[in-house]
């Protein structure tokens, strides 16, 4: 750490960051778990300056599987997404919410992650909310999961914030699980910029 540092402040840096991140599926910023590494953070002079995340897990098989649609004429439809498969609930020309999922493979033909994926996005429309899209579509990504032999789903909110409150109720009630809380986010400032 300190020779990482020292060459930032021979470069003249005046803003530092740093992750945790290691090359792992679903860890990242550092969890509860590492208090040695928020340690070395904070003795280097890192302070928490972003958001804190609760990690969360569910097993695919306890998830509710979809019924009917909740709203009559909504349709799911699965395409491309940003992070991974995206089914899409659809109403007429509308589309009200969506969810992503990614699946931890890692290009390898027999994954050895042993069937594990994550959200990588959940949006509904917020006059649709409340109404059980959300549930009808994390169903739908049961599903398709199955049928990939995914057996773990991984899901994410933030911990404070307002914008977060629906998610941090949602995930319980549907059979998610706290698994830990992550902060992400640190920094430091640079020789230049104290």
């Amino acid at each position: 750490m300190d020779a990482c540092i020292g060459q930032l402040e021979r470069w003249g840096v005046g803003q530092q960051g740093a992750g945790g991140e290691i090359p792992v599926s679903g860890v990242y910023g550092i969890p509860e778990q590492w208090p040695h590494v928020r340690a070395l953070y904070e003795r280097a002079g890192f302070a928490h300056t972003g958001h804190t995340e609760i990690v969360c897990l569910a097993r695919v098989g306890d998830l509710r599987r979809p019924g009917g649609p909740p709203i009559p004429g909504l349709e799911a439809r699965r395409t491309v997404g940003m992070n991974g498969t995206r089914l899409s609930a659809v109403l007429g020309p509308e589309t009200i919410g969506y969810i992503e999922v990614e699946t931890f493979e890692e290009a390898e033909r027999l994954s050895r992650h042993g069937g594990w994926a994550d959200i990588g996005n959940l949006r509904v429309a917020p006059q649709y909310r409340r109404r059980g899209v959300g549930t009808w579509l994390l169903g739908q990504a049961a599903d398709w999961l199955s049928l990939a032999q995914v057996d773990r789903l991984l899901g994410y909110a933030r911990a404070d914030g307002r914008d977060d409150a629906d998610r941090r109720a949602f995930l319980p009630a549907v059979g998610f699980r706290e698994l830990t809380r992550t902060r992400r986010g640190w920094t430091r400032k640079g020789r230049d910029d104290h």
